[in-house]
């Protein structure tokens, strides 16, 4: 699912327009951008939560070249599932019967 499909999807639910839909989904991400880029995590129950995680600079390799460099810290967020959400998608799986041995 994409977020035009998102938003698609949002309107028929609350029988709102696309416009409306469009407005909602994209006020909603903003917030969510805007909490992890000051740092805060965002938690929604049953579905998961994301942090932003820190990680120190390290030595790398220039690929193009085969250089060392140095890479600088970084933060990024990262999504953590939620149990209902993993059992449910455990459920989906055993029923199209996608289980692997």
């Amino acid at each position: 699912m994409n977020k035009s499909q998102l938003t698609r999807q949002l309107a028929e639910a609350m029988h709102i327009s696309v416009r409306e839909a469009a407005t909602i989904v994209n006020s909603l991400l903003a917030a969510m951008a805007d909490a992890l880029a000051r740092g805060e995590s965002i938690e929604i129950r049953g579905f998961g939560s994301f942090i932003v995680k820190n990680y120190g600079s390290y030595i790398g390799r220039n690929p193009k070249t085969g250089q060392l460099i140095t890479v600088a810290p970084k933060k990024l967020p990262f999504f953590k599932v939620g149990k209902d959400l993993r059992e449910q998608v455990n459920r989906q799986r055993k029923k199209q019967g996608n289980e692997t041995p």
